[in-house]
């Protein structure tokens, strides 16, 4: 990988970086906490109106632990830091089962639950929020609980026989119906976007906390990554699956691929073995320049999906794919040197700026493609963490300039 800073011909500086976390991170302190019932409003509008009796899920509240824990171990602000203590004690009084274990997927507005379900996904943002709120403040009752969700993963829902690891469990996690994240997903047992953000919570715990059982985990769901969901001679992840790793899709997510193509850098980096390093990185290379070539629209932005069967492609523009495009192509820069993927952000960074960029906080989907309308500024599956976590990523790797 390049060591050397990347400079100011990105066409955006890390000064704008860092000014645009200080804007979304100030949304989020003024807008999203629950004055009425405790912890963070399941949603607010895009006009920044909380709708109060909303419900609270889990997704939302790791994502808010996430972020402000991360900023506040950079900041050291107080107000940062009671923020994510906030998002922390909610995960632990309401979200958190202490019955069977795990966490809850929603509550009420006054914490009760409505889906006591043990979706893997869930678990897993929760282990990587607790391990950056432990890194901010060595709380250890944090780093326990983060160890507890990683022990139920691996006892209830890892595959011993064909390997990966299943979406969901009962509440007492036993076999479920409905293996579903959402609507919009098939009811299938297993998933790319499960096993991302298992890889992701895995390399955190390793990170933090090294120990044997750990460092196989991360070492498994690598290699499955490298072998199952995305496969010798790819350049796409395949979505959904059955138990035995038959692929069910016919559709490619660029934002996942190239979401994809740095976590599996970050989490080859973490477990510093060269041959997986240098397996992951040639990986990483092939969903950057199949993104580059194939998912990117004229006007600069990258698409959301294309469907083989019919060779349609999503035109739609969604927040969370610009801000992984802006991280995930300055990743592949760093490891190839080849400009032309640094030259592609700065037109992602302008349709941001004129598209979604709105008072604070992101716009689900482009103003000119109905984004005003559209979902919510906060809720279920929008915190801040995409495009929070891409300028936190992107200080790391931007040279500070003027602009």
């Amino acid at each position: 990988m390049l060591t050397e800073p990347i400079v100011s011909d990105v066409g955006f500086s890390s000064s704008a970086v860092t000014q645009e976390l200080r804007t979304i991170a100030s949304w989020w302190k003024r807008h999203a906490l629950d004055k009425h019932c405790g912890g963070f409003y399941g949603q607010v509008d895009n006009q920044a109106l909380p709708v109060p009796d909303s419900f609270k899920g889990v997704v939302l509240n790791t994502r808010i632990l996430w972020f402000f824990s991360e900023l506040a171990a950079q900041s050291r602000d107080s107000v940062d830091e009671a923020t994510a203590y906030r998002a922390y004690d909610w995960l632990k009084t309401f979200f958190h089962d202490r019955e069977y274990g795990g966490l809850f997927w929603a509550l009420d507005s006054q914490g009760v639950p409505l889906d006591d379900k043990k979706q893997v996904y869930a678990q897993c943002f929760g282990i990587y929020a607790l391990c950056s709120y432990f890194k901010l403040t060595r709380e250890t009752e944090a780093l326990e609980m983060a160890r507890s969700l990683f022990d139920m993963v691996e006892t209830n829902a890892r595959d011993q026989l064909n390997g990966g690891y299943i979406e969901a469990c009962t509440r007492v996690w036993g076999n479920i119906e409905d293996y579903r994240l959402s609507d919009k997903d098939l009811n299938c047992p297993k998933s790319m976007n499960t096993h991302l953000h298992v890889l992701e919570a895995y390399t955190s715990l390793y990170t933090i906390a090294p120990d044997a059982r750990v460092e196989e985990a991360l070492e498994h769901v690598l290699e499955v990554f490298l072998d199952k969901i995305k496969g010798a001679g790819k350049c796409h992840l395949s979505l959904f699956f059955d138990i035995q790793w038959k692929s069910l899709s016919q559709s490619v997510s660029f934002g996942h691929d190239i979401e994809a193509s740095w976590l599996l850098c970050e989490a080859a980096d973490a477990l510093g073995q060269e041959v997986i390093k240098q397996k992951v990185n040639t990986a990483a290379i092939e969903l950057a320049q199949a993104c580059y070539q194939k998912g990117l629209a004229t006007a600069g932005y990258m698409l959301d999906e294309y469907e083989f069967h019919s060779g349609v492609f999503g035109q739609n523009s969604y927040w969370w794919v610009q801000a992984e495009a802006l991280v995930g192509f300055v990743n592949a820069y760093q490891l190839t040197g080849q400009k032309h993927y640094l030259d592609v952000c700065l037109p992602i960074w302008k349709f941001l700026e004129d598209e979604h960029f709105d008072e604070g906080e992101w716009l689900w989907l482009a103003r000119s493609q109905g984004g005003e309308q559209l979902h919510y500024k906060a809720g279920f599956w929008k915190g801040p963490y995409h495009n929070g976590r891409a300028m936190l990523e992107l200080q790391k790797r931007l040279k500070r300039v003027g602009r």
